[in-house]
């Protein structure tokens, strides 16, 4: 390995290893309570290091938004081989809600919070990779399904939206404990028994 390729090794480190306390302390605190002052403590370094590596908290917050955004998707990707698209939509919906469920505070930053969008507005002429790709794998199977003579007369991406707004806001009501206050019979299981019922109207499309 070349020094320049070691150098660039130990850059990486630095950089896996700020975002690393910086979501330990976003989960534990909230990120109201998390600074770059405290991000610095975290990991034992200067806060001048931290800003060697980002130009501000909401640089911090964008990339592990965009992390949050590459795992949800990756396990997007690893449905595609289902070839029943019906099917795929189905277990996509589960997924992300398991997603939602196992890493609320990460779902909360990718979804909820300005602080990664007020840095993607301040990168002129940058996609959102990710969240573009997340999606796509969503409307690719809505897609499918029209193809095999499901949705007829709908539109792709708007019936995509709908879909993905459905299932993010039964997941904010359950992160929320909005789920709670309401004397459901089964509060425990309404989100999946809500999403079971979506799916068959689906099916009736």
């Amino acid at each position: 390995m070349s020094i320049s390729e070691r150098k660039q090794k130990e850059k990486e480190a630095l950089r896996l290893l700020i975002l690393n306390g910086a979501k330990r302390l976003f989960v534990e605190k909230g990120i109201e309570y998390t600074t770059i002052r405290n991000i610095a403590d975290e990991i034992n370094y200067s806060v001048g290091t931290v800003y060697v590596y980002f130009k501000d908290k909401n640089a911090i917050f964008h990339d592990l938004h965009s992390i949050g955004f590459q795992e949800l998707g990756g396990y997007f990707r690893d449905l595609i081989s289902e070839e029943d698209p019906l099917l795929r939509l189905r277990k996509m919906g589960f997924v992300y809600m398991k997603f939602a469920m196992e890493n609320s505070e990460m779902y909360d930053l990718m979804f909820n919070l300005r602080a990664p969008m007020d840095y993607l507005e301040t990168q002129k002429n940058q996609l959102w990779s990710e969240g573009n790709e997340t999606f796509g794998y969503v409307k690719k199977t809505v897609e499918d399904c029209m193809q095999e003579g499901h949705f007829k007369e709908h539109n792709s991406e708007a019936l995509s939206f709908l879909i993905w707004s459905l299932v993010h806001g039964m997941c904010c009501l359950e992160i929320r404990q909005r789920t709670k206050g309401v004397k459901f019979s089964s509060p425990d299981t309404i989100m999946a028994e809500g999403y079971n019922e979506f799916l068959k109207m689906l099916e009736k499309l």
